[in-house]
């Protein structure tokens, strides 16, 4: 690994997402895992089912 891989690696293990960016990557490999196997999935489809299993917490 070089020195400026290094040090990109070690910035971001500081990073600290909000609840809006961490609900927006769940729902990207959410749509990105499920849509491989079925093409009809939608991101639309994802995030309407992530409303609503997170409505009930």
């Amino acid at each position: 690994m070089t020195n400026d891989l290094k040090e990109l690696v070690e910035r971001t293990r500081k990073i600290e997402m909000t609840p809006a960016q961490l609900g927006e990557q769940r729902r990207s490999f959410a749509y990105g895992n499920t849509h491989i196997e079925n093409k009809d999935i939608t991101r639309e489809m994802v995030a309407d089912l992530d409303k609503k299993l997170h409505a009930s917490e």
